[in-house]
């Protein structure tokens, strides 16, 4: 396992206050000229980004845990991004595929056949965002079975389009406002440990899920069953062992397509290179995104051959869908992936965090520690209850930005930190962070 080549100092370094004079300048001109619909967490511009930091307007260097929301996972600037980059967009800047194709979007193509889980033959289209890969993967699982509904988790973030907001359960600040929105979708009951009742099994979860499907759309209306092998914005919600097996075996069994989203916890996060391999699920078909195009916009839908040659020529596909550059920098992002293994890192990453974090577990307002690999949550409670606690959430991410540390928040209910920094981070800058945070969570 290679060592990460770093071009910037990995440290935390502080010059002026959070946000420095020429942040503010910045944030002026924008409230000139940006939607106030665009929100940013972070009050400071960045000039310059490596490994596990970013550098601002003003020179400060801060830690960031947030890679750019699990894209920049190899890191913002990763050598081998960036010569494919440089080398390709000297070569041509774009030639849709549509028209005339090249070779780079094969080569993201048959690295994503050999990566995926599944020992079958696999096809891919490439496309541009995490929510055009969902609307593809239903898209063509409509087409293959010639049915019209849809079947997706509750808590979930699929996107922020007509279709994908119709997927997403939380309304705020995702949904309001913009309906109405597609129709045929059904949210089924979920597996979140955390949150049951009673404690059940996988399996009893699972049982729920398809009991409601059953009742109330029949399994045979179903297109497809859509889910996160860990759920993301919905709170970094492992499901329990189980439940996705038998979710899939009810779907092969009524010829139901069934499609994992691993948009954020995919190519590595999770501490494998796809989540649902944790119990050897292979899906029908599995959208990516987020750190496939090693920080560039890419996106995919793969899966089984017969089911993506379902679709008509000229049924799939975009103007910009696996543009050069951006096929170039998945091909850099995935070498480095190899070249680091970056599973390895992930999981070092969860040992640093459960170390550091767990032991609060039941102290204060801090309900639980979850999530895989580099792709872990802290779900604040109200003390003694399972009250969700946005406000303490919002108030350590807070205290945190200001001390130069980059975290964000997340769950249905807002109540969770997350924490998803860049594989590539070195261990003392992460234990730096996450003495800062045990130090504001425990205030």
């Amino acid at each position: 396992m290679a060592d990460p080549i770093y071009h910037l100092a990995q440290e935390r370094r502080l010059v002026t206050a959070l946000p420095g004079p020429r942040s503010k300048e910045l944030a002026a001109r924008r409230d000139a000229v940006v939607a106030k619909g665009v929100s940013s967490s972070s009050p400071f511009y960045v000039a310059q980004a490596d490994g596990g930091v970013l550098v601002d307007a003003d020179g400060n260097s801060v830690i960031d845990l947030g890679a750019g929301i699990a894209v920049t996972s190899v890191g913002a600037s990763a050598p081998h991004v960036v010569h494919n980059v440089q080398e390709a967009v000297a070569n041509f800047t774009h030639s849709s595929f549509a028209t005339t194709p090249y070779e780079g979007y094969v080569a993201v193509c048959e690295q994503l056949a050999e990566l995926t889980p599944g020992t079958f033959a696999k096809k891919t289209v490439l496309v541009n965002s995490g929510a055009e890969a969902v609307e593809n993967a239903i898209k063509i699982a409509r087409h293959a079975t010639g049915r019209a509904a849809v079947a997706v988790a509750e808590n979930a973030f699929h996107g922020r389009t007509n279709l994908t907001m119709a997927l997403t359960t939380k309304a705020m600040p995702y949904k309001v406002g913009f309906g109405p929105f597609a129709p045929e979708i059904y949210h089924f009951p979920s597996s979140n440990p955390f949150r049951e009742p009673e404690p059940i099994t996988g399996e009893q979860a699972a049982q729920r899920a398809i009991d409601y499907l059953e009742t109330t759309v029949g399994a045979d209306h179903l297109a497809c069953l859509l889910q996160e092998p860990i759920q993301g914005e919905g709170g970094f919600i492992v499901p329990a062992e189980g439940y996705l097996p038998t979710l899939q075996a009810w779907c092969h069994e009524h010829g139901i397509v069934f499609i994992l989203d691993e948009i954020q916890c995919g190519f590595c996060r999770s501490g494998k290179w796809f989540a649902c391999e944790y119990e050897g699920v292979e899906p029908d078909l599995i959208t990516t995104a987020k750190a496939l195009g090693g920080g560039l916009p890419l996106a995919a839908v793969t899966g089984r051959a017969e089911i993506m040659d379902s679709a008509q020529a000229g049924g799939l596909g975009g103007t910009y869908g696996g543009n050069p550059i951006s096929c170039a920098a998945s091909l850099g992002a995935i070498e480095t992936m190899k070249e680091w293994d970056l599973p390895a890192r992930a999981r070092a990453i969860e040992s640093a965090i459960r170390s550091k974090v767990g032991p609060l577990v039941g102290s204060g307002s801090v309900g639980d520690v979850r999530g895989r690999g580099a792709m872990m949550a802290v779900e604040f409670v109200k003390p003694g209850t399972k009250e969700p606690d946005a406000a303490r959430a919002g108030q350590v991410a807070s205290e945190l930005l200001h001390e130069g540390v980059i975290v964000l928040t997340c769950g249905i209910y807002g109540n969770c930190v997350r924490f998803l920094p860049s594989l590539t981070i070195p261990a003392d800058l992460l234990d730096e962070a996450l003495d800062l945070f045990v130090a504001a969570a425990s205030r």
